[in-house]
Parts: structure tokens; sequence; C-alpha cells
């Protein structure tokens, strides 16, 4: 199993990503937030068959969730989940990913 936490930023929610690939190589996905719309996109994605989530972006089902279910389209919990199913499959390895914003600059 795969355990990732999202801190969304100025929106407060954290969501824990668990991820977990069965058997057949398809994946279980548990979201535990306080956000109503991910819990929505929760329920959408709980079982992905194994090759979905390596689709382009406008054909994989978790964008596609999360366009239906997140109002803000720079929510960093989509891409928690690929990173956490990339990790489970062994296809990336569990290293942090960060946004940062530099100070910004008078003048």
């Amino acid at each position: 199993m795969t355990k990732v936490r999202v801190n969304s930023g100025v929106c407060g929610f954290t969501v824990d990503v668990r991820v977990e690939k069965d058997k057949d190589r398809n994946f279980h996905i548990s979201l535990d937030t306080e956000c109503e719309m991910v819990k929505k996109l929760a329920e959408e994605i709980s079982f992905l068959e194994f090759r979905a989530p390596f689709t382009a972006i406008l054909h994989n089902p978790v964008y596609r969730s999360a366009s239906k279910n997140l109002k803000h389209a720079a929510c960093p919990v989509p891409s928690g989940i690929l990173k956490a199913i990339e990790v489970e499959v062994g296809a990336c390895l569990p290293r942090p990913v960060t946004i940062t914003f530099e100070e910004k600059q008078e003048g």
C-alpha cells in the first residue's frame, strides 16, 4: 500500500491518499478528507483498472472526475493521487513534490 498526504494550500484541507494494487493489478483508492468536493471525487475513483490511470490527461479517470467535482482547477489532489499510483506500481520513487512561491520583488 502507498500512502500520500496532500496539503492543498489556502483552502486548508489535507487529503490522505491510500492506493493499493490488488492481485489483478487493479487499484483500490481511498481519500480521507473533510473536503466535500474531494469526497465526491473519491466515490468515483475508488476502483480503477490497471491501465486507466496511465492515460492522457483528457482521458484520465482521475482528472475527468476532478473536472466534474472540483471547483479549483489548480487543486493538487489529482496529481497526488496519480503520484501515489505510480509509486504503488514501482514506476516512480516516493519523493516529495513541491510548489514553492518566491517572494515578490517590488519594482
